[in-house]
């Protein structure tokens, strides 16, 4: 084999190399490598707290969450989500409706789930927040499917 035919084939084989590296999967991060940073942390104990009805705390660990720079967009949201539910279930209005547009503004294709758009306390604000801001889920007050896994 002469030396063309063979930077032919290296040049062959580079280039099947890099194809296939762009068909892989991209590499995710696995729960033990998130649970180390700390805003990722503070929110899956919020919602943990939050789902053991520890209201006062699940808002402190969600602010934390926040304040501590979640590394993924969808995450804020769902901090700030989490801050909503809270923030209604107590009738703080205009806080639950902050929470909403925060929400919101850390991820454009934030959506809550139907059975959390139909909540009597919530569903309303996150209605008329999503109106206000133009949102897809605003219109005629119909929720939309679990789009974005009911973020």
């Amino acid at each position: 084999m002469n030396a063309a035919a063979g930077r032919r084939i290296a040049l062959m084989l580079a280039a099947a190399a890099v194809l296939q590296a762009c068909q892989s999967a991209p590499q995710t991060a696995s729960i033990a490598e998130l649970y180390q940073r700390p805003g990722e942390r503070s929110l899956i104990e919020g919602i943990r707290l939050y789902d053991s009805g520890e209201f006062d705390r699940a808002e402190a660990a969600l602010h934390t969450a926040i304040n501590n720079r979640l590394a993924d967009p969808r995450d804020v949201s769902v901090a700030y989500k989490y801050l909503a539910f809270i923030a209604c279930a107590f009738n703080r209005g205009t806080e639950c409706a902050l929470d909403f547009s925060s929400a919101f503004n850390a991820d454009p294709a934030f959506r809550l789930s139907d059975a959390e758009i139909g909540h009597p306390l919530w569903g309303p604000v996150y209605r008329r927040v999503a109106q206000a801001l133009g949102h897809p889920d605003s219109r005629n007050g119909t929720p939309r499917s679990e789009a974005n896994g009911g973020r």
